[in-house]
């Protein structure tokens, strides 16, 4: 969202961001800071909880004023409750308003839910009873629209597939430090992420190689202090650095290897900055990370233990012929660039706009 609203304030739009302000830490915050003089709009943090509870009531009043003062033309939406909000709002907007675009990204979210419980099919009815003040369904990864279709139903609105994208910046190769760790984890410290995953396939990939890889953690969350217990107890503390949240390609100077275990996924960008940034990784095969990757990547695993640690071995073995097993960068550019994202959201702006 921060490489789009920078696009677009550069594009001349006028543009502001409205979040949740209970997650996220002081990295977090600097990087809201930097952006506060490029948006018109402004950034505006407010209390918002994941899950739906008694607490949204209070927090839907107060997004509301922010949104009704600010006057927007675009409302974008991402993530479930940041959708519900922008259509629900938009809506409310358009009572003395005509002109007033409502936009929803999914990402993940309510779509991770199995729709044969009784919270899937509340949630999936919720999203189809949702659909009816929508303008328009903006797809980052064409796994997301499947599983839309699959178990919300088709989409009764406009919609498009439209990737994630990285800055110009951002493409280009990062080399790991002097005396660097093997491997890299980033990413938020939650077992959806696959923090787990990744220090038990450190553990099994020890007796392989003959020594346990050396590693470095980097993230946050509320798991973090079950995953130090985990290191503890498999007696990996002399491997393992745990390092709180920084820039992507600043960690990336950290280590050989980039890994992403995670259980569920949309389009991370974590992946696509690694890729930017000629790393060698390894990913699971979940989500839209096949899409960046490619069908029948030798890089892609299930989020497994074993596997994943049977593929550290063989990585470590030899990282230059690993390396070569990676996507095209120009390729990744071409179909990742902040530019090709932008350009293709406003033109969805535009076209909801105009209907």
């Amino acid at each position: 969202m921060r490489d789009l609203a920078d696009a677009q304030a550069a594009a001349g739009h006028m543009v502001g961001i409205v979040c949740d302000s209970t997650t996220g830490g002081e990295f977090e915050e600097r990087l809201f800071e930097q952006m506060k003089d490029t948006l018109a709009l402004g950034v505006h943090r407010t209390p918002m909880q994941r899950h739906v509870g008694p607490g949204d009531l209070a927090s839907a009043r107060r997004t509301y004023r922010i949104i009704k003062e600010l006057r927007p033309d675009v409302l974008h939406g991402h993530g479930a409750k940041g959708g519900a909000y922008a259509r629900l709002f938009g809506s409310l907007l358009r009572v003395s308003r005509s002109r007033v675009a409502r936009l929803y990204s999914p990402h993940g979210g309510s779509l991770h839910y199995d729709e044969s419980t009784a919270t899937g099919k509340l949630f999936f009815a919720l999203e189809r009873f949702m659909a009816r003040f929508t303008d328009c369904l903006l797809f980052v990864s064409d796994y997301e629209r499947r599983t839309y279709r699959r178990k919300v139903g088709e989409p009764p609105v406009p919609n498009a597939l439209v990737y994630n994208g990285l800055r110009a910046s951002e493409f280009g190769p990062v080399i790991a430090r002097p005396g660097a760790a093997d491997l890299l984890y980033i990413g938020m410290m939650r077992d959806l992420k696959g923090p787990d995953i990744f220090i038990d396939a450190l553990a099994a990939a020890g007796p392989r190689l003959g020594r346990v890889p050396s590693a470095v953690m980097v993230g946050d969350g509320d798991d973090l202090p079950r995953y130090h217990a985990q290191v503890k107890r498999l007696g990996l503390e002399a491997s393992v650095q745990f390092l709180r949240p920084m820039p992507a390609r600043e960690a990336f100077t950290l280590a050989a290897l980039v890994v992403v275990p995670s259980r569920a996924e949309a389009m991370p960008y974590i992946v696509l900055e690694a890729l930017a940034a000629a790393k060698p990784m390894i990913a699971t095969a979940v989500g839209g990370i096949p899409e960046i990757f490619g069908p029948g990547s030798p890089a892609l695993i299930r989020p497994d233990a074993v596997e994943l640690a049977g593929k550290m071995s063989e990585a470590l073995a030899d990282l230059v012929a690993y390396s070569r097993l990676m996507p095209d960068g120009a390729d990744l550019r071409a179909r990742f660039g902040a530019d090709v994202m932008a350009a293709e959201i406003e033109k969805a702006y535009f076209a909801a706009l105009n209907a």
